[in-house]
């Protein structure tokens, strides 16, 4: 006889690792951020990972939300959004954000908006965006071709660049809750090779992108930026045509995510090769 009790969630403790990996695995672009903050909480050999698991009434597992620092839903269905929300609704509003899939996300937001205090922004169309194959060799050329992995030599260049991002796109200094933290931040990620940059003749960054996550065949890029005063003069296509075949050679499938008013955007990445593969939606608390 199987017993079948009601689906419910589970602490991270009791996920169960290769139930969880076979959920991650079941849309790897739109999982990769989860998948692989997975895998660096695994390999430090810490606590579990602090995903919550939705199993159903015989005991499978079939959804799982992150609940780190921010609250990513991986996969959810309408019970376990309820589930997961009265879960977060326990916990309080000690996250930085909500944001992954637009369905489940914005269907948490519905349930915890009464509850947390007002968001600084809710951004409910954020096409999620995948290129598979190498650019045209014809974008590859001109700025494209000086496009390079930055590294930690790199790192005071980059740093008035990714503070200039930061703050452009999500409306107050990184530098908010500690400037240190994010100095790390970008160390890591050049140390890495993990950060894309174009510098000028005097050496100041005017072009960059980050590798923001990479789990197995797929990588997301994140944080690109170009200089203001160098936009609308044909840089972002050669250099993000150069991001993604520089990305390519360290995961064959490229991902990334952006607004749906940045018309600009919009139309570099449809140029360089990108399709939309769905969308994501983001609630900065």
């Amino acid at each position: 006889m199987i017993l079948r009790r009601s689906p419910r969630v589970l602490q991270p403790a009791a996920v169960e690792p290769a139930a969880l990996d076979r959920l991650l695995a079941q849309d790897p672009v739109s999982s990769v951020f989860v998948a692989s903050h997975v895998q660096r909480v695994r390999a430090a050999g810490r606590a579990a990972p602090p995903v919550h698991g939705v199993v159903d009434a015989a005991g499978r597992l079939v959804g799982a939300c992150w609940t780190g620092t921010n609250v990513v839903p991986v996969v959810l269905d309408e019970t376990g959004v309820q589930l997961v929300a009265a879960t977060l609704l326990r916990t309080g509003p000690r996250f930085a954000s909500v944001f992954g899939p637009a369905e489940p996300v914005l269907g948490l937001w519905e349930r915890l908006r009464h509850a947390w205090s007002a968001p600084f922004d809710v951004r409910p169309e954020q096409p999620l965006l995948v290129m598979d194959r190498d650019p045209d060799p014809s974008l590859l050329t001109g700025p494209a071709a000086e496009v390079r992995w930055g590294s930690e030599a790199d790192v005071e260049r980059v740093l008035p660049a990714a503070a200039a991002m930061f703050t452009e796109e999500v409306g107050y200094s990184p530098y908010t809750n500690g400037a240190e933290g994010y100095r790390r931040r970008i160390r890591s990620l050049l140390r890495e090779q993990r950060t894309v940059v174009l510098t000028d003749h005097r050496g100041a960054v005017v072009f960059k992108a980050d590798i923001g996550s990479l789990h197995g065949d797929v990588c997301q890029i994140q944080g690109v930026w170009v200089a203001p005063e160098l936009r609308g003069r044909g840089l972002a296509v050669p250099c993000m045509a150069a991001t993604v075949a520089l990305a390519r050679t360290v995961a064959p499938v490229v991902s990334l995510y952006v607004n749906s008013y940045n018309a600009p955007a919009l139309a570099t990445y449809r140029h360089v090769g990108f399709e939309r593969r769905g969308d994501f939606a983001t609630v900065l608390l």
